[in-house]
């Protein structure tokens, strides 16, 4: 019955958190979305934080999964990096209730050693594989394209927890590949598809 309770508290903790919009959530709120005892989400997490950070690794867990899907049906440079930019922004990540997490996520990094080290893996991957996908693009100017695309993916998702609209991966989609042209076009290389 632990993992399925563990389960439960965490899908509970990214709904709440999506329903009020912050971290500004009990553990009895939580708790009680997940049809259990506050004694007993303490009992499993010890606490709103540890609940929140496990929250977030599973969230970085399906969106890691999603990546490797789709990095492994993607043949060429092109296909891999349009493979990453589509994972971004697929319904399940760019949702209201994980975009809300994911703001909530970057103020307790400002705060908490684990969640800044959780947030710097999540980082330090997404640069390398997009760094890796351009690279056979645009070679020694990946690193910093990389960089880029990285901050665009985030910054849009920060952007739409400020939103009170139905977030659109299409339209994030579609300005992060716009970057991506962009980024292209001003390498000064000769690309063919």
């Amino acid at each position: 019955m632990e993992p399925i309770r563990r389960a439960a508290l965490v899908k509970a903790t990214i709904a709440q958190i999506g329903e009020t919009g912050s971290l500004d959530v009990t553990v009895a709120q939580i708790a009680r979305r997940a049809d259990m005892s506050p004694a007993l989400a303490h009992h499993y997490f010890g606490g709103k934080d540890r609940i929140f950070l496990a929250a977030m690794r599973h969230i970085l867990s399906l969106y890691g999964a999603e990546v490797r899907r789709a990095l492994n049906c993607a043949e060429g440079p092109h296909a891999r990096i349009g493979a990453i930019l589509r994972a971004s922004f697929t319904d399940t990540h760019f949702s209201r209730e994980v975009i809300s997490a994911w703001l909530n996520f970057y103020v307790l990094a400002q705060s908490s050693e684990e969640a800044r080290r959780l947030l710097t893996v999540y980082q330090r991957r997404l640069h390398s594989n997009l760094a890796a996908s351009l690279r056979p693009l645009i070679g020694s100017e990946a690193p910093d394209a990389a960089q880029r695309l990285a901050a665009l993916i985030d910054g849009l998702y920060l952007r739409e927890a400020l939103t009170r609209r139905a977030p659109s991966g299409e339209d994030a989609l579609r300005q992060t590949r716009a970057a991506l042209e962009q980024e292209l076009s001003l390498s000064g290389k000769d690309i063919a598809r």
